[in-house]
């Protein structure tokens, strides 16, 4: 795609430069191996000897992402239920790279491409506990340590639903037809424009991509927190769309608690809507796995409006 990009680089992090800012700055690490793990949207990730993984911001608004989650991460702890990176090592900006970076607990683990809904079945409960616990956590706790509210207008459906139409529109996004048409199916069958507010701290960023899971399928820790915010728990509650199959979906709202329609509805949204982000970055950068896996959740959500 010949476009200008919100997940372009505006700083490059090399091999060679990450382990010269990781040793100069923690020289107790400076005899473990350093090498690339992948890069998102906003940063880039080396793990290190296989025990620490550093995320080094690649565009200017990672900053204050990264900066948050040093902050209020190690306030969590109490309220996880599963393995999260925890951050140990603050690194400063210098002249070879003038940005904050953090180096954090590594979770070993993959993203989970292509598994058979009976693992991922297997997950429900475990995924809804995490997610009633992280959503008690204090709001006022988070605010106070610099949680904004929801900054990215996940209330507006409208505006989110006008925006999928313009991927949807655009001949230089390789969608699929099938992926395509069932996109636009729920699209029209959408009347919402607005839902209420509601606060907890979430995640805020719940997806395919900030998961990993062990070997035998099993949920082995939840990555990337820059995302977390104030806001309506349906952003996070999408996981129970894009996650998992249909008949282990009632078993997860048991286990997390009362969730309303409005609830679902926006839920059913943000299942939709990361995906096809999903896809658009994964198609650009070459990376077909992923682009596979955004398809497939796509296609794993079939008639949303039903």
């Amino acid at each position: 795609m010949s476009r200008t990009n919100p997940w372009d680089a505006e700083w490059q992090v090399t091999e060679d430069l990450a382990q010269a800012l990781i040793y100069s700055q923690f020289p107790a690490l400076s005899l473990k191996q350093v090498r690339r793990l992948g890069d998102g949207w906003d940063n880039i990730v080396y793990v290190v000897g296989e025990e620490y993984v550093f995320r080094f911001p690649r565009r200017k608004i990672a900053v204050e992402l990264i900066e948050l989650e040093g902050r209020l991460l190690p306030k969590l702890g109490p309220f996880l239920t599963l393995p999260y990176a925890k951050p140990l090592f603050y690194g400063e900006g210098s002249a070879a790279y003038p940005l904050p970076f953090l180096g954090y607990t590594y979770i070993a683990g993959n993203f989970p491409l292509g598994l058979p809904e009976e693992q991922r079945a297997a997950s429900a409960l475990v995924l809804a506990r995490f997610l009633k616990n992280l959503h008690a956590f204090p709001v006022q706790v988070a605010k106070e340590n610099g949680a904004p509210t929801d900054q990215r207008g996940l209330l507006d459906i409208r505006g989110r639903k006008e925006k999928m139409q313009q991927f949807l529109a655009d001949t230089d996004i390789p969608f699929a037809e099938a992926d395509r048409a069932l996109i636009a199916d729920y699209l029209q069958g959408l009347g919402v424009e607005q839902i209420q507010p509601k606060e907890v701290l979430m995640h805020g960023d719940l997806h395919f991509k900030n998961m990993l899971v062990a070997p035998d399928g099993k949920i082995a820790g939840i990555i990337d927190w820059g995302d977390m915010n104030i806001g309506h728990p349906g952003c996070d509650l999408s996981i129970a769309y894009s996650f998992l199959p249909p008949q282990a979906r009632d078993g997860f709202f048991r286990a997390y608690g009362e969730v309303d329609e409005e609830t679902k509805l926006l839920a059913r949204l943000i299942a939709v809507y990361i995906p096809m982000l999903i896809y658009m970055q994964a198609k650009d950068t070459g990376d077909d796995r992923v682009a596979a896996e955004a398809s497939a959740v796509i296609r794993r959500l079939g008639k949303l409006n039903s």
